[in-house]
């Protein structure tokens, strides 16, 4: 059974985009918003894990490159944490401007 929790953050993404996109039209910016603010939350716990396992619990001793380190990123929720509101806010994104430009098939001319 797959735990709830994997899928927390991109149900929360969505309905932000959502909220935005039904509001303003711009899904973009909805998926825009929502996606930064997971993916920011994310890599400031990489941050976080990265100073207390290898920095000393230092923030001095983390290069600017330590939330790329594999080694803070072992947990499958830690990825789709970030992953999943990517993927799913840029779908719907495109599945809206796609939609915006399909012509009606009401208004096309009959032959």
């Amino acid at each position: 059974m797959t735990s709830l929790s994997l899928f927390e953050h991109t149900i929360f993404a969505l309905a932000i985009q959502m909220i935005i996109g039904l509001r303003t039209g711009n899904w973009w910016a909805g998926a825009a918003l929502a996606t930064g603010y997971f993916t920011g939350r994310e890599m400031a716990q990489a941050e976080y894990r990265w100073i207390e396992q290898f920095g000393g619990g230092l923030r001095a001793d983390m290069p600017w490159h330590a939330v790329f380190d594999p080694r803070v990123w072992q947990n499958a929720d830690q990825i789709a944490d970030w992953l999943g509101p990517i993927i799913s806010t840029t779908a719907i994104a495109f599945a809206a401007g796609r939609a915006k430009r399909s012509p009606d098939p009401a208004k096309l001319p009959r032959s």
